[in-house]
């Protein structure tokens, strides 16, 4: 059994409402929850953990989740969500969020996006067979994700303005036209990315820290209620801290935490090479600043260069990311540095997309195939 209900004023919404009448945003909670899954490290998925996810329907799914939880080196772990259907963490919110959009007898669903989320909103409505809709900035976001977006089905429709402005937009339009609202304001969107915290409790247990990139602010407070409710329901007895890794040039959060606010200033213009945390206004700051309170984590900023360094460190290890995703292993070796950790700890870094998502940036800090003839001497001679 679960409530919608506002983490502002506490007044139940119906399911068919993103946000709160008082403004705030709303968030499922579970009560007289049967558990009937094992915290035996075996057969994860997303819907294994079903009897703490709100739909009541078969679900839309891709086979997402269940992915690769590598040791990095002593006590470092790095979760790769590159390996979801479409590359990235978000197919874990989809299959739940695209299930409810059914369920409510929705016949489109629509999102703004830097790109990751248009990618896995497309797969999973053409696989529910709805109709798609997405507005994303026009030239800011990297063709991998365009392509599959288009590849799948959806319309594309690129605005002259940044992420922000497109999901303000999006808003209207799903307001005007009955469009099912995919992005993470959608508090059932966000029940499928708690999964995250469900996956590495039955693979390791409860780390210390969980370290993650911040865009839009909706994972890192899903992760964190995915650890909460597992403690709710006695599956664990300790919690972990929240860290939030954001670019210097899109850092709104790790500001407010710096200053010791609980609101955020908006950035008006964002900007860095990881394209996929280019928010200025992220639309579930007020979540995400609650889950770094309460769990006593903190924001780290880390300098573009930062994350094109670790993005290059996580390659030589094996698992090719674009560069948000490296922003947490960056954020991880910001906090050594700084002594916040010692290198004692356990902690998860979570890899949010692949390396595919985002080809341009890799050939603009790798170079390009080094040409020569067809000729074993001129092979040689570049070896």
């Amino acid at each position: 059994m679960y409530r919608l209900v506002c983490i502002e004023c506490g007044k139940v919404n119906n399911e068919g409402s993103y946000t709160c009448e008082c403004g705030g945003l709303l968030e499922v909670q579970f009560e007289d929850v049967e558990i009937d899954f094992k915290l035996n490290g075996r057969d994860l998925s997303v819907w294994k953990y079903r009897c703490l996810l709100p739909v009541n329907r078969d679900p839309v799914t891709l086979k997402e989740g269940g992915t690769p939880l590598y040791e990095f080196s002593r006590n470092l772990y790095v979760k790769h969500e590159g390996a979801n259907p479409s590359g990235s963490f978000k197919d874990r919110g989809m299959t739940v969020g695209v299930t409810k959009a059914l369920e409510l007898g929705k016949k489109a669903v629509a999102c703004a996006s830097t790109g990751n989320t248009s990618a896995s909103m497309a797969m999973y409505a053409a696989k529910a067979n709805l109709r798609a809709y997405v507005l994303l900035p026009s030239g800011k976001v990297a063709l991998g994700k365009v392509a599959q977006a288009l590849m799948h089905g959806a319309k594309v429709i690129a605005i002259r303005g940044n992420f922000d402005r497109a999901l303000e937009l999006v808003r209207i339009v799903c307001e005007r036209m009955g469009f099912y609202l995919l992005n993470s304001v959608n508090p059932f969107r966000l029940e499928g990315q708690k999964t995250i915290a469900f996956e590495i409790v039955d693979e390791i247990g409860v780390p210390d820290y969980v370290i993650l990139p911040v865009g839009n602010a909706g994972n890192i407070s899903a992760i964190w209620k995915g650890f909460k409710e597992l403690e709710k329901f006695g599956l664990i007895d300790d919690l972990p801290k929240m860290i939030g890794v954001q670019a210097r040039g899109a850092n709104p959060i790790y500001r407010a935490v710096r200053d010791g606010r609980d609101y955020i200033d908006p950035i008006k213009n964002p900007e860095t090479v990881a394209t996929a945390i280019r928010i200025g206004n992220p639309v579930n700051a007020r979540k995400a600043l609650r889950a770094i309170y309460e769990s006593r984590g903190t924001v780290v900023e880390v300098s573009d260069e930062e994350i094109v360094n670790a993005q290059r460190e996580l390659a030589r290890g094996g698992i090719g990311v674009e560069p948000a995703s490296a922003s947490s292993l960056a954020g991880y070796r910001r906090l050594i540095e700084e002594g916040y950790l010692n290198g004692d700890e356990v902690v998860v870094c979570i890899a949010t997309g692949h390396l595919l998502k985002d080809p341009e940036i890799v050939l603009k800090i790798c170079g390009r195939p080094i040409e020569v003839p067809a000729d074993f001497d001129e092979i040689l001679k570049v070896l």
